[in-house]
């Protein structure tokens, strides 16, 4: 009686009436919430109006966000009230809107009804990135797609590569660390018998499942998880990270561990710790220096003349190598050369020519240990020719020659 269902039922919950007054679930959780009835609608309204002027919250995130997108039985509606009043409500005018686009029934990656404002994590950005970077063949054309900012999904609708919330790891499912350390889930310890949580995880243990000693797996699963990252940070769009991913994490191969109250979901200080000079060293060099240069997050989708991609075989299955140059106007922020070899053997590349008064300076390579893996700033230079070893990334900065 003290829930929405005691005080109405038909009102607050979609629900079935041909299945005796059955609750509809959308959600995974055995109700859906009826949002686009007035009354449910102006609750979530004056919700949000509250968390934003008593408690300054800058922005929501929506789980399950397709479940606002139906009417009281369940059925898909192409402009739902609650998701336009959000929109155009007043008080919530400067927050930040982001939907999981999807539920357990709706899919709607690059859909979401959004009124030029709702941002999106990008699914599609999540799955194809890992495959790319796993070495899936097929994959190239996904990959860049994803890396230059998902206009086939975005550039509609008036939205920009901002509304794109690029991820490779979120809360649910595998941790970075595990995104290369298995290749299936291992969820005994959530007592339902291995049946909960996803199957599909894109993941490669490198060679080996679970913890080893190996020195040769651990080295890959660094560069891969190094990969990854910079991917994430040199992508148009808006980044979204883990945190624990910036010390490698592990929730031993379980995906779906929202219920566990142990070490698997605590955040490890010490090993954070003991971690500085790697991967958090690594991670928190790479935002750095995407946030101090403007070809990177851009505002505005790129256009021909702000990229050249290197590239002449896309449409050769076998082929998982991607280089590409990003071209600016400001001398003191030069161009920026990335590529990206998912082969199992190295590639020999003719670096591009860099602006004229320009020379190119390293700043990764995610196949050498650190600190070289990062170098603020560049380094001393490179050759024109760059042998990219097996399954590592690079990039390089033009400069200006003094």
């Amino acid at each position: 009686m003290i829930s929405f269902r005691g005080i109405d039922n038909r009102v607050y919950y979609m629900v079935d009436t041909n299945q005796h007054i059955q609750l509809i679930n959308f959600s995974g959780c055995g109700n859906t919430v009826n949002a686009n009835h007035p009354v449910v609608a102006q609750l979530i309204i004056d919700s949000l109006r509250h968390w934003v002027e008593e408690y300054h919250v800058d922005g929501f995130r929506f789980d399950l966000a397709s479940c606002l997108c139906r009417d009281g039985k369940g059925d898909p509606i192409s402009a739902p009230p609650l998701i336009r009043a959000i929109s155009k409500d007043d008080v919530l005018k400067d927050a930040k809107l982001i939907a999981e686009p999807w539920d357990l029934g709706m899919y709607q990656v690059g859909s979401f009804p959004n009124w030029d404002r709702w941002a999106e994590w990008n699914g599609k950005y999540r799955d194809d990135v890992r495959r790319f970077i796993k070495g899936d063949e097929g994959m190239k054309s996904a990959f860049a797609t994803r890396i230059a900012g998902s206009s086939d999904l975005y550039q509609q609708n008036n939205r920009k590569p901002y509304h794109s919330i690029n991820f490779v790891v979120a809360h649910d499912g595998f941790t970075l660390h595990d995104l290369v350390a298995y290749n299936g889930k291992h969820n005994d310890n959530n007592g339902e018998g291995g049946k909960d949580g996803t199957s599909d995880n894109f993941s490669w243990n490198c060679g080996h499942e679970g913890e080893t000693g190996d020195g040769t797996v651990l080295f890959l699963r660094q560069r891969q998880m190094k990969n990854f990252m910079l991917a994430l940070l040199v992508s148009q769009g808006t980044p979204m990270i883990l945190a624990g991913d910036e010390y490698c994490h592990t929730n031993e191969g379980n995906n779906n561990w929202y219920g566990q109250d142990s070490k698997l979901t605590y955040f490890h200080w010490d090993e954070l710790e003991r971690d500085k000079d790697g991967m958090s060293r690594f991670l928190s060099e790479l935002i750095e220096f995407r946030r101090e240069h403007p070809l990177l997050g851009q505002p505005e989708f790129l256009r021909p003349s702000g990229v050249t991609w290197h590239e002449d075989n896309w449409d050769n299955p076998e082929s998982k190598f991607l280089a590409f140059t990003l071209h600016g106007e400001d001398p003191a922020h030069g161009d920026i050369y990335c590529a990206f070899n998912a082969h199992e053997f190295s590639v020999d590349v003719r670096l591009p020519d860099p602006p004229k008064g320009c020379r190119w300076a390293r700043v990764v390579d995610t196949n050498l240990a650190p600190p070289k893996d990062f170098t603020p700033g560049g380094n001393k230079g490179v050759e024109a020719n760059y042998a990219i070893m097996a399954y590592s990334s690079i990039l390089l900065l033009a400069k200006q020659i003094q």
